[in-house]
């Protein structure tokens, strides 16, 4: 089946019908709300990326390549054997990046990522599978609650979300997002403003942490405060992509922006402390942790220091 939301040449574009009415699909006049509101539904399937959270990726598109390959595909290994081969063309990296890189990288990096890769995937299947066991529901009656942030979608026309079993359940599961943070099948990746609590502000401004003050906001925040626990106990515990005798060796957002031959783009808040300063994306690793990162999109770092916080070098 199609994508019902897709992009097209930068441009995002949808598939819809008139919408459900009755059991059926509406007609004409019970579709057109107002003169410029239609009731419309989706043709097509609709892509959820989970907010807050980052998985071992199961395929991506490699240097050189026009579409989507599976990183246990020998393409990968050679690539991720020495990204910084010039045959690659990688732009000219800031030193201690490429020197924090070259140390994560080289021979089994890929099979690496592949293996933490399909245990994530099967992980998700699992805990779905169970909850329709649990629900007794088959495939068609089963239903997926989605909890969105402050941006809905993301350029590729995936919804964005937090994502759980619709269920009358009382007390309602854990959403998928934070299941797969507790068995350490994921990282934590805390993109701004998509986040509590800073995506229940009223507005952006005002979601603007003060300087200085975003690690006592975190630890204030309950659910940002408990996803930042799991995951130092499952790195503790040495679990999942923590694994002592194979721990995950290459996030998953750097083997994004390696293939795509960039440099990294979003700026960070340090969640461990209490400076007033911006860390520049070529520093991200400076924050060693997954959980202390706070990414701030390039758009958005002129509310922060309008705010008070100033920029790292």
């Amino acid at each position: 089946m199609p994508k019902a939301i897709e992009t097209l040449k930068n441009l995002k574009a949808g598939h819809f019908g008139l919408g459900v009415h009755g059991g059926g699909p509406a007609s004409v006049k019970q579709a057109v709300h107002d003169g410029d509101t239609i009731i419309v539904r989706a043709l097509g399937n609709l892509s959820v990326r989970f907010l807050g959270i980052d998985t071992p990726e199961i395929s991506f598109m490699p240097p050189g390549k026009q579409s989507f390959v599976g990183i246990g595909h020998a393409d990968w290994e050679a690539f991720l054997s020495n990204p910084f081969d010039p045959r690659w063309q990688l732009p000219d990296f800031p030193q201690p990046l490429r020197d924090y890189l070259e140390a994560r990288v080289g021979p089994g990096c890929a099979a690496n990522h592949h293996r933490h890769a399909m245990i994530a995937q099967r992980g998700l299947e699992a805990e779905v599978e169970a909850d329709q066991n649990r629900l007794g529901h088959d495939n068609e009656s089963f239903r997926f609650f989605l909890a969105f942030a402050h941006e809905v979608m993301d350029r590729y026309g995936r919804l964005l979300g937090y994502i759980n079993v619709e269920t009358d359940e009382s007390p309602r599961p854990a959403d998928y997002n934070a299941r797969l943070l507790e068995r350490a099948l994921a990282l934590p990746y805390f993109i701004w403003p998509n986040v509590n609590p800073f995506r229940r502000q009223p507005s952006l401004p005002d979601a603007v942490p003060a300087p200085g003050r975003a690690a006592a906001v975190a630890d204030e925040e309950k659910t940002l405060r408990q996803a930042r626990e799991m995951i130092r106990t499952a790195r503790a515990e040495k679990r999942g992509l923590f694994d002592a005798n194979d721990p995950l060796r290459l996030e998953a957002f750097e083997l994004r922006y390696l293939a795509g031959r960039r440099l990294p783009g979003r700026w960070l808040v340090d969640l461990s402390g209490s400076a007033d300063e911006l860390v520049p994306p070529h520093r991200y690793f400076e924050i060693p942790h997954p959980e202390d990162r706070l990414w701030i999109p390039e758009a958005y770092v002129p509310l922060f220091v309008e705010k008070g916080w100033r920029r790292g070098a």
